[in-house]
Order: structure tokens, then C-alpha cells, then sequence
């Protein structure tokens, strides 16, 4: 009758933990399912690339075209078909733009490899693209060549036209431009637009070609040569501001550069008080004729959604009769000394002047400038409002102001006539993780039985006739310190911090803002690496026994055998951690730290482009963690066809072991083993839907391993099972005589625990692995577990 109640009471146990389980794993699966149906994910790449055609791509809610196609979805035609023109052949050439014939001049000239001729492709007043006729040059000169003849030229203006023309070609192909070649061509085209040597106005139109193709060259190029000779870019600059108040209402538009002017007379302004230059959004980032307008007669300052760029110059305190506009595409004329770029950014630079240069600084301006980011990737973090001081040959504040953002639009003011742009800085657009329900009570639960686990093997030693099983503690103690970690430190303190932005006009350091310094998040990764590798590795050397114990049934370990284990269990992990921090340190002392873990999580930092595979996500833990399952997994089936599922024949039927004790016997193993992290390799898939469903069912059986093996290592075990029905009964005897014999009782419970508390090891016994025992084939896992 006794054996029977025990074993009701050990299938009462079994049913409740199974029904936990059951409805823990139920509940998050079916939320995993919810959160699937009702989240909406963002377009993917392939679905934007479909809607977006001719290699269009997706950013901000719209078509971000190539130069050779235009419209909402890329789809109409702006560039010219490949075409020839007397000898000359020529590739496909984008609207506005001189494209370079195939030929080039031969090696025994001075022109080597550079184009013989160039076509320009235009627009005519119908809309129609169209191609000129071709313009040959001469091999036989090069851009030093024709420095020196305009310097001779002095006002010779049919020479000085002959020079554009020539800089013009030898300037189309900017592939085979170098830091030289971009000096001389500055030189040239500054002296053509120097209003002394009387050049014609076709040959100052060619010029801005020029220099539009100039703006074209590398950032790295033209960074060695506004260093080797910045005051030719300063003469340019200076020219070219004289040259755009001097058109008298006409404009040049080419792909990189636009100049438009406008003249006015101080005396008929018609009650109004300024005029207004606006450059409005295009499907590229090349300048049309239709983008820029000019409204000379103006009262207020007014920018709206297309706006990209608009400037106000209010007119009421000048007596100036023109005024000129530019807008250049980048910056990349303006190299500054202390504003570093490292974002491919739209940077684009107003310029305007008037011809009443005695009284410039009586001017007043209002500027408006775009915001141009990657909304998905950064975040707007400040901005400052900036002129190009000639003199300093930088970004100065000195006269201009900060006036707020409004509806997207950085906006300014200045007191002066220049060259003007906005600096912004960004910060990367991190998306802070929070731990959601699932996670907490899968590492509660795990947490609970982690260290129910551990007090039971320590105080049950005795009684199971062993000392404490000492891969097990290591494995628990790894894996409750990795779950607290995880649970109280994974989330990055900064997710709540706001860095203000400085609202004085200052220029910042660069286009990409530090992050703030978060030495606790890093200490926490380097822990969290730390004891998940621990956690791994004890799982390894847990299987390596097993497999000697089960199948090589080996002679007695040898001496120091649990100091040995330890080390490895305990000291290679600490040997990677330390390897993996000593080598990103050395190669980035500065920012090491963020080349270690990550903002969003207090983790391994991950890949930063899709094919990176030198994070140390990869080598420090995936490739390890890699190795250790792939031993484990190969372990544990020969184990489970060797042992657990071996029938033996010569066993008589009552001493056979049942398939229930087989199933439970391999869930002990695989728990033991960590195989079900396996599951995280399905997570690295390229469908959104299918690692959404493997991230949830990744999170429950893993956050919930210390639960399993808490089921699987003490809730299975006769002593536990015996204490547990001991402790019921004497909690239902009790309950009817509480009130009569409370001093008997507490006495009971006060016996109860000094037991419990004297079966605790002393404090110079020192932990050992089992005492030598041969393991026959017939031994379940679950007694072998318990040894």
C-alpha cells in the first residue's frame, strides 16, 4: 500500500511539471504566433528593388533614381542611346552631361588614354533628348600646356575659348583625373571666369561644365589637391561668385552645379523686399533646369514639402542691381580642416552674392536646408550653420545663426554674402531591445530550478553515497550566472539616456557623432561572452564523460582529474575573452569598445555588412560554440544507439528498461549536451517570417534549459521524489492537528532542518568527481546522471 501511494505520488509530480511545461511552451508559441499575424515588417529589399526599376532604390517613402532615369517608379528615359559621330563612338550618355568617346589618344602623345572627343546630350525647349554634334580634341595638349597659354592669353578671347574647350575634354573621363590634373584644371577654368581676360560668354558657359565635371572626381583626389594648392579653389570659388551676378536673368544648370542670377532695380521693387532662390527635391541627386527658380520680387521666406534648399536675401537695406545664386552639388571643393565626413551624403552649397560688393555685410539672409539621411539607419543629432572663410580656407560661424528645424528643414540666417551650407551630424539609428515576457519567465523559471538544482546535489551528497557531481554544479553555477546576467544587464542603460544636442552654433567634430562612453554595458558583454563559452564548454567536457563512463567504461580518472577539467571548464573561456579584447584593442585603441559589443544590446558586436565574417560574433563565439555542438551532437548519437535505445537480449523482461524511462533518459542528454541551441543556426536565415517563428521557439527552450534540467536532474529523482512525498505527508497530517500540537510541530520542522542544513559540506571538503564505478549497459542514464 506504501509503494503504491509513492508511486501515485510520483505520477501526480510527473503530471503537474509536464502540464507546467506544457502551458509555459503553449503560451509561447501561440504568442509567437500573434505577434507574427499582427506585426506588419517592413518592405524588403527585394520588394523595393521590384517596385523601384532600373536600379532605383528605396529610400524615405520614395525612388531614389540613377542619373539615367527619372519619374516615380525610374521608369523614364534621360540619357542618350550609344551613338556615333563622324569617327568618334560614344557610350551612353546621361541628359545634361558631355560623355567621352571610346577613342582615345594614343600612347606616344601627351593625352595618353584620355578621349579624343566628347558629346553632349541635352534637352531641347520641346523636351526632346537630343545629341550634339561631336567636339574633337587635340592629343597633342594637355592641361599644363594649356595652363600656360592662358596665362599668355591675357584678353585674347578666341584662345581663351579654344582653353575651355580643351580643359572641357580632357576633364570628361574624370577616371584618369589626378591630384595634378585637377590643379591645373582649376587654374584654367579660375582664370576663364576672371572677368580681365574677356572671355566669351560660351566659353564661360563650357567652363561651368567643367567644373561641374570636376565635382565628379574622387573625394581622395581632390582632397590631395585642394591640399597641395588650395588657393587656386579659393580663386575659383571667388570667380565663379562674380560670375553668377553677371548673367543678367539667365541661369547654367549642369548635372553637379547651377547658377542662376537676377537683376533688380533698388528703386521698382514693387513694395516687395527680398528675392527668392529655391532648389526643389528631385529623383536624383543631379541638378535640372526645372529644379532651381529665382522669384526677384519676394516679401517673406515660405519653404514647403519639395523644398530642398531655399534661400531669402532680404533687399531693403541694398542698393544692389544683381544678384547671383549657386548651388553646388557636394563639397568636395570645400575641404575643411575640422568638419570630417565620413557619410556618402548629399552636401550640397548655396552661394550668393550681389554687385554691391562696398555693403555686402548690410545683407541680410534666411536659409532653409533639407534634412538627407537614411531615416532607417541614422538619427538627426544637430546641425550648425556655416559660411566658407576664404581666409582660414574653412567652415567659419562668425555672422550666421541658428534658427530651429521645422517640417524636416534645417533653417538659418547670415548677415553676409558667401558660400553657405548646414554641417549636421547624425547618430546611428539604434532600434534598444527590451526583454520581452517570454524571455523573463523562461529565465525566472530557469533561474529557480538552476539553483534548486544545485542546493540538491550539494546537500543530497551523503545520501546518494557520492560526493557532489562536480560537471553538473560547474555547468548549473555557469548557466545561473549567464541567465542573471542576461536577465539584469543584457539591456544597454543608454536605451534610456537622451544626449541633448548642443543648441549653440558650433561646428561639430565631423557628420557622425561618438557614442556615449558605456564602460558597465562592456563589462557586462565580456561576461556574458564570458560565461556563455563556460556554459558551452562544461557541456563538452559533460559529454566527453558520459561517453568514458557509458562506452569506454575506462579504469579509475587519473589524480587531479577535477583540477584538470576545471581548468578547462574555467580558464580556455577566460583565455578567448581576454584574446578577443587584447586583439580589438590593438587594432582601434580609440573606439575599441563598440567593435566589441554592440549599442542596442550589451553584447558581441555583429556583422556590419552582410558578408563580414571578421565580427567577433563569428570567430570568438559562433566558431567555437560550433565546434563544441557539433562534438556534442556526434556524442550524444552514439550514446543514444549504443546504450539508451540498445536492447539487450539477454536481460529478462522485468529488468528491461521501459521506453518511457528511454525518452526520458535521451531529454536528459540533450539538455545535458545543449543540443537544442542548434535551433539558433535556423534564426541566421534569410526569411523574415521563418526566423521569427525559430527566434521564439529558440527563446523557449533555451531560456527555460535551467527549468529542463531541474525536471530532468532532481524532480526525477527517487530521493527527491521520497523527501517531496515525506514533506506532503507530514504537511497533510499536520494540518488537522495544527492546532492542537503546534509545539510538537515547530519542534518537527526545527529537526527538520538542522538536518537539512548539517547534510551542507564542510568548508575544507573539497568537491570530486565520482568515485570509480563501472557502468554496465543496462544502467539507465537517469541513475548514471544521479552518480
Amino acid at each position: 500500500m506504501a509503494s503504491r501511494r509513492v508511486c501515485d505520488l510520483r505520477t501526480l509530480v510527473a503530471i503537474v511539471v509536464g502540464l507546467l511545461t506544457t502551458i509555459v511552451l503553449g503560451l509561447g508559441i501561440w504568442r509567437a504566433v500573434v505577434r507574427i499575424q499582427r506585426e506588419t515588417p517592413p518592405p524588403s529589399s527585394s520588394t523595393s528593388e521590384d517596385y523601384c526599376k532600373n536600379g532605383g532604390t528605396w529610400e524615405n517613402g520614395k525612388c531614389h533614381c540613377p542619373e539615367e532615369w527619372k519619374g516615380l517608379r525610374c521608369t523614364i528615359v534621360n540619357f542618350c542611346e550609344n551613338s556615333t559621330d563622324r569617327n568618334f563612338t560614344f557610350g551612353k550618355i546621361a541628359v545634361g552631361r558631355y560623355g567621352p568617346s571610346l577613342e582615345t589618344c594614343g600612347k606616344d602623345t601627351l593625352n595618353a588614354d584620355m578621349p579624343r572627343a566628347t558629346r553632349l546630350c541635352n534637352v531641347t525647349e520641346d523636351g526632346e533628348i537630343e545629341l550634339q554634334n561631336a567636339i574633337q580634341g587635340n592629343c597633342n595638349i594637355n592641361l599644363n600646356i594649356l595652363e600656360d597659354q592662358i596665362n599668355n592669353s591675357s584678353k585674347n578671347s578666341s584662345i581663351i575659348s579654344i582653353v575651355s574647350k580643351e580643359v572641357q575634354i580632357l576633364t570628361s573621363n574624370t577616371n584618369n583625373l589626378n591630384r595634378e590634373n585637377i590643379t591645373s584644371a582649376t587654374k584654367v577654368v579660375g582664370q576663364i571666369f576672371n572677368s580681365s581676360r574677356n572671355a566669351s560668354p560660351e566659353a564661360k558657359r563650357v567652363a561651368v561644365t567643367t567644373v561641374s565635371q570636376l565635382l565628379n572626381a574622387s573625394e581622395k583626389d581632390l582632397q590631395e589637391a585642394v591640399a597641395g594648392d588650395g588657393k587656386a579653389f579659393s580663386t575659383l570659388i571667388t570667380e565663379m561668385e562674380t560670375y553668377s551676378w553677371s548673367l543678367d536673368n539667365n541661369s547654367v544648370v549642369d548635372p553637379n552645379i547651377a547658377v542662376r542670377s537676377v537683376t533688380s532695380d533698388p528703386k521698382d521693387t514693387g513694395g516687395s523686399t527680398g528675392v527668392l532662390f529655391t532648389v526643389q527635391k528631385g529623383a536624383s541627386d543631379s541638378l535640372l533646369t526645372g529644379d532651381t527658380r529665382v522669384d526677384p520680387k519676394e516679401d517673406s521666406f515660405h519653404p514647403d514639402k519639395m523644398t530642398e534648399l531655399q534661400i531669402w536675401l532680404n533687399t531693403s537695406t541694398s542698393n544692389a542691381t544683381s544678384y547671383g545664386f549657386i548651388v553646388y552639388q557636394n563639397r568636395k571643393f570645400f575641404q575643411s580642416k575640422t568638419f570630417k565626413s565620413q557619410l556618402d551624403i548629399n552636401k550640397r552649397v548655396i552661394s550668393s552674392t550681389t554687385n554691391n560688393t562696398g555693403n555686402n555685410q548690410s545683407v541680410s539672409f534666411k536659409m532653409a536646408f533639407q534634412q538627407q539621411y537614411k531615416e532607417k539607419e541614422l538619427k538627426f543629432y544637430s546641425f550648425a550653420c556655416v559660411y566658407w572663410n576664404l581666409k582660414k580656407q574653412d567652415w567659419d560661424t562668425d555672422g550666421c545663426f541658428k534658427d530651429g528645424e521645422r517640417d524636416g528643414l534645417l533653417h538659418c540666417r547670415c548677415n553676409h554674402t558667401s558660400n553657405f551650407a548646414v554641417l549636421m551630424s547624425y547618430r546611428k539609428d539604434y532600434k534598444y531591445p527590451g526583454l520581452n515576457e517570454l524571455s523573463n519567465v523562461g529565465c525566472a523559471l530557469s533561474i529557480t530550478g538552476l539553483v534548486l538544482t544545485i542546493i540538491f546535489q550539494i546537500v543530497t551528497r551523503k545520501v546518494r553515497k557520492t560526493s557532489v557531481t562536480w560537471v553538473l554544479v560547474s555547468l548549473c553555477t555557469s548557466m545561473l550566472i549567464f541567465n542573471l546576467l542576461f536577465v539584469f544587464g543584457i539591456e544597454n542603460p543608454n536605451k534610456k539616456q537622451e544626449t541633448k544636442a548642443p543648441k549653440e552654433n558650433t561646428i561639430p567634430e565631423g557628420d557622425m557623432t561618438k557614442e556615449v562612453s558605456n564602460p558597465r554595458c562592456t563589462v557586462v558583454a565580456a561576461l556574458l561572452h564570458y560565461f556563455l563559452l563556460v556554459m558551452f564548454t562544461w557541456t563538452g567536457v559533460s559529454a566527453v564523460q558520459l561517453y568514458f563512463l557509458l562506452i569506454r567504461t575506462m579504469k579509475p580518472f587519473p589524480q587531479r582529474f577535477t583540477l584538470y577539467i576545471s581548468l578547462i571548464g574555467w580558464g580556455v573561456p577566460a583565455v578567448m575573452v581576454a584574446m578577443t579584447v587584447g586583439i580589438i584593442y590593438s587594432q582601434n585603441p580609440s573606439e575599441w569598445e563598440l567593435d566589441y559589443r554592440e549599442e542596442k544590446i550589451c553584447w558581441l558586436a555583429g556583422p556590419k555588412k552582410d558578408d563580414d565574417k571578421t565580427s567577433p560574433l563569428y570567430w570568438s563565439f559562433i566558431l567555437p560554440m560550433t565546434i563544441i555542438l557539433t562534438s556534442n551532437v556526434g556524442l550524444f548519437v552514439v550514446i543514444i544507439v549504443k546504450v539508451v535505445w540498445k536492447d539487450n537480449q539477454n536481460l529478462t523482461s522485468t529488468k528491461k528498461v521501459s521506453s518511457l524511462k528511454k525518452v526520458f533518459s535521451t531529454l536528459s542528454i540533450a539538455v545535458i549536451f545543449g543540443i537544442t541551441w542548434i535551433l539558433g543556426y535556423f534564426m541566421l536565415l534569410g526569411d523574415e517570417t521563418i526566423r521569427h517563428v525559430f527566434n521564439y521557439i529558440f527563446c523557449i527552450f533555451n531560456t527555460t534549459q535551467g527549468l529542463q534540467i531541474f525536471v530532468l536532474y532532481t524532480v526525477r529523482t527517487k530521493i527527491f521524489q521520497n523527501e517531496a512525498s515525506k514533506l506532503l505527508k507530514s504537511l497533510s497530517s499536520s494540518a488537522g492537528r495544527v492546532k492542537l500540537l503546534p509545539s510538537a510541530t515547530r519542534m518537527r520542522l526545527r529537526v527538520r532542518m538542522y538536518n537539512m542544513l548539517r547534510s551542507f559540506p564542510a568548508l575544507n571538503e573539497r568537491f570530486r568527481l565520482l568515485e570509480p564505478i563501472v557502468v554496465t549497459e543496462e544502467t539507465t542514464l537517469s541513475e548514471s546522471d544521479q552518480t
